[in-house]
């Protein structure tokens, strides 16, 4: 995990010294699991328990010499016990160790993904409330489209966050397993009771059938469900890139005092925050391609995942863990500037209201075919002259036999693009009153 892009708590979870706590956690469940089978003496777990522990800097000596965690790992643990040691790692592979570790380690990671998740809902329905009448122009492939509110827009994110949790939840539970099935996953050194037992002091359900190690489908499961996530921040952030730029400026990410945006052009406010959450986003999604590689082993199991895994699930964990942070201090301090946003909304020249035009001629008897055409003609001419369109109308003499001053009043109002907004913020319970 890089420092720069790495917060405290995640960067815990996949430090060595956790890793080593997790593996003694697994180690002293099966001891225990093995004692409530009559295999262990009773004394000598409770012996196991109270004085097993590890040093880190003898594990890493004893790696330089065995080139193997687990056996370097256990040799520290031996060096703390007696005799009773011989029952640490009792018909375990080394596999049912770290997979069951690593899952451990999964489970506290999702936890705080979980918790950066409902702090941008929260961050996001904020300002989703705030702007909920805030008129801007809609765009569709770049280009003016017609009105809507930027509380809309938002609205938009809020969804897509709820189902990036519920995604989460589900690749959790997808992770929540563990696996205590000897070599080649045949129960034959370790009975399913004593897995059974293990996992669940862990809390984690026992894989129902397993080969030497968990299957990487699921990892690959959990490692795309973050990628799914950092392409959902990646969508909201370039929204607020193109917001941001120059000719637009209706959006701007924060920019605090002190803040420099170029070395040589001291007038520089670039959305780099949002730019940084982009390409972490393309980063994570990588992740997920070596995830979906993990998936084929050799037969029972060989290691090619393993190298890869010391990279991708803490980087990719530890990478949305800061990208969710950093883009939830985006959207609560972001300035919107609604002057803007209007203005913007009447620079097309009226060409937003078109297909109200086109509407109102239909409802008028007009067939749609001669309406589109009349509408179409008229638009071009307002593109190409930079002329409103509603004086273009007036100006038609097919137009005006159907349209009314009172009608054009109408059609040009854009405000009678927001009348179904808080239909939506309802069916996201965002709104107090429940009736449509």
């Amino acid at each position: 995990m890089i420092e720069r892009y790495s917060r405290p708590e995640m960067a815990q979870v996949w430090s060595e010294h956790n890793k080593l706590a997790r593996w003694l956690e697994v180690e002293l469940a099966a001891v225990d699991a093995w004692a409530e089978a009559g295999v262990v003496p009773r004394e000598d777990a409770q012996r196991i328990r109270a004085g097993a522990t590890f040093d880190e800097q003898k594990v890493a000596e004893y790696l330089r010499i065995t080139h193997h965690d687990v056996t370097a790992f256990l040799r520290s643990v031996a060096d703390h016990l007696g005799p009773e040691g011989r029952w640490v790692h009792l018909g375990l592979t080394s596999s049912d160790v770290w997979d069951t570790a690593t899952s451990l380690q999964l489970l506290q990671a999702t936890d705080i993904l979980l918790r950066d998740l409902d702090a941008l809902e929260r961050a996001v329905t904020a300002r989703a409330l705030e702007h909920r009448a805030t008129l801007c122009v809609g765009r569709t492939h770049g280009i003016h489209a017609e009105p809507m509110s930027f509380g809309l827009k938002l609205a938009l994110w809020v969804d897509e966050i709820r189902r990036a949790r519920a995604r989460l939840l589900q690749a959790r539970e997808e992770v929540a397993y563990g696996k205590i099935s000897g070599a080649v996953g045949t129960h034959a050194t370790v009975p399913p009771q004593v897995e059974e037992r293990t996992c669940a002091v862990l809390g984690l359900r026992p894989a129902p059938v397993t080969n030497q190690i968990l299957q990487r489908d699921r990892h690959a499961r959990y490692v795309t469900t973050l990628a799914l996530i950092a392409a959902s921040l990646e969508k909201f952030a370039t929204e607020i890139r193109h917001l941001q730029r120059t000719e637009v400026r209706e959006v701007e990410e924060p920019f605090s005092e002190g803040q420099t945006g170029s070395s040589a052009m001291p007038h520089k406010r670039n959305p780099e925050k949002c730019e940084r959450v982009c390409g972490i986003a393309r980063t994570v999604r990588g992740y997920a391609v070596t995830a979906l590689e993990n998936v084929a082993l050799w037969h029972e199991r060989d290691i090619s995942h393993s190298s890869a895994e010391r990279i991708i699930l803490p980087d990719a964990c530890g990478l949305l863990d800061y990208a969710l942070d950093l883009f939830t201090g985006i959207v609560r301090g972001m300035r919107v500037f609604p002057h803007r946003m209007r203005a913007n909304l009447d620079s097309s020249y009226g060409l937003v209201f078109s297909q109200r035009v086109l509407l109102t001629l239909v409802e008028r008897g007009l067939d749609r075919q001669h309406a589109y055409g009349i509408v179409q003609r008229n638009a071009m001419r307002a593109w190409d002259t930079g002329t409103p369109l509603r004086t273009l109308l007036e100006q038609d003499a097919e137009a005006v036999q159907v349209l009314a001053p009172a009608d054009l009043n109408t059609i040009f109002d854009p405000e009678w693009y927001l009348r179904y907004t808080d239909a939506a913020y309802r069916r996201l319970g965002l709104l107090a009153d429940a009736a449509p």
